[in-house]
């Protein structure tokens, strides 16, 4: 990721005026859907993008916004999967009527795009509805292509996806082609935690379940990162393969096991010559996955039989708050435990605290994940970290010292 930015144009290297702007943003936000009015639970990816939208709309030009939304897999599920519930947000932020098309290629959609005036926009229905998105179909994206005359990735949450119109859309555009606001910050971010002038000591934070997603990050952090601490669902498989007992805590599962192991075993050994993976000392262990559940503290190697790990305890919380301390930059991705269940979120609040602290006293903090950023908020600490990914994926894909997909294809040649 390197100077990566500077072989990159921007929105700010075009004039936009009388052009149509092929905008690609992820609009896929989280829906409160227990409420008949269905209404959009968090709406940060939305307010992120309206920079962009705005300087494209000041140059008089034309938006036509594509975007996935959920997972309808390339079947027509407009009542779950409709980006039209974007429309009265998104037009609210912007000031201005959003018009809509119900698909996103064919004849119709044409005709939409050239009724378009200068500072309109027009949004297309979910990209997913085809199958040819998500297979990075090439005549699937040189349709999308030819309905705009730049194009503009402002998707970095989905730009480590080899979709249509994330990596193949871009190469029908030669130097006709950017990335907005938001994707410049994201990349600029990154470059503060992997670029060579990042300040020392470096401190990556891992929680969260998801260990399948992670485990090959933490392979590529080893050389880099002088602290690598691992906390939540993703410290339990550890535990158990350097001999610990986890009760019925979250391990790996039986289909992955092999392959998995193998990976802990390497990663363990290089971290015990570099001596820089670290893990919770005492967790808050629960009798059943609820909030009310009867609760204890033990060491995390002693978690017994019908229990398990829901969140790190007081020494864990002091051991990880003195290494962030200490931290010149700073990578959190996942909470510490069950941080839903107030019962269960101490761990989770303190290191957020201890990482917007260290932020306070000059530390780069880069935090990224619905969880993790949701943990923040509930604390009112987004606004103390240096910056808030809209990408968790994206994010830590890009750890894997490899250029993104969606990035790399904006390069210009």
């Amino acid at each position: 990721m390197e100077n990566i930015i500077d072989k990159i144009k921007t929105v700010n290297d075009f004039n936009f005026k009388n052009k149509v702007a092929l905008v690609r943003v992820d609009f896929n936000v989280p829906v409160d859907r227990s409420k008949s009015s269905h209404k959009i639970s968090d709406d940060t990816r939305i307010q992120y993008s309206i920079p962009t939208l705005k300087k494209i709309i000041s140059d008089y030009g034309k938006i036509v916004l594509i975007s996935h939304f959920g997972r309808p897999k390339g079947s027509l599920n407009r009542d779950h999967n409709s980006l039209k519930i974007i429309i009265p947000l998104l037009s609210k932020q912007l000031k201005i009527p959003i018009k809509f098309s119900d698909n996103c290629i064919g004849e119709n959609v044409k005709k939409n795009v050239k009724m378009l005036k200068n500072k309109e926009i027009l949004l297309l229905e979910n990209l997913r509805f085809y199958k040819e998105e998500e297979e990075g179909n090439e005549k699937f994206a040189l349709k999308l292509a030819n309905l705009g005359d730049i194009y503009v990735n402002e998707a970095f949450s989905v730009s480590h996806r080899s979709h249509a119109s994330i990596s193949v859309i871009p190469k029908f555009f030669d130097q006709k082609k950017c990335i907005g606001l938001l994707m410049k910050k994201e990349i600029q971010s990154l470059n503060k935690v992997l670029g060579k002038n990042k300040k020392k000591p470096i401190s990556i934070l891992l929680g969260g379940s998801k260990i399948y997603s992670k485990i090959k990050i933490i392979e590529s952090i080893i050389h880099f990162a002088d602290n690598i601490l691992i906390g939540g669902g993703m410290a339990y498989p550890f535990i158990k393969e350097k001999g610990g007992n986890v009760g019925n805590s979250i391990v790996i599962e039986k289909d992955e096991n092999e392959k998995t192991k193998r990976i802990l075993k390497n990663i363990i050994e290089k971290c015990r010559k570099k001596n820089n993976l670290f893990f919770p000392k005492d967790v808050v262990i629960a009798d059943s996955f609820h909030n009310h559940a009867t609760k204890k503290i033990v060491s995390i190697y002693s978690i017994p039989n019908g229990w398990m790990g829901l969140d790190i305890a007081s020494s864990s919380i002091k051991y990880f708050c003195d290494i962030i301390n200490e931290s010149n930059t700073i990578f959190w991705n996942g909470p510490l435990g069950v941080f839903e269940f107030p019962n269960f979120s101490l761990g989770t609040k303190s290191i957020a605290k201890a990482i917007a602290n260290a932020t306070e006293r000059g530390a780069f903090s880069l935090v990224g994940g619905g969880d993790t950023i949701s943990s923040l908020k509930i604390e009112k600490l987004e606004k103390k970290i240096s910056y808030l990914s809209t990408g968790g994926g994206a994010m830590l894909e890009s750890f894997k010292n490899q250029i993104l997909p969606g990035i790399k294809a904006m390069i210009s040649s």
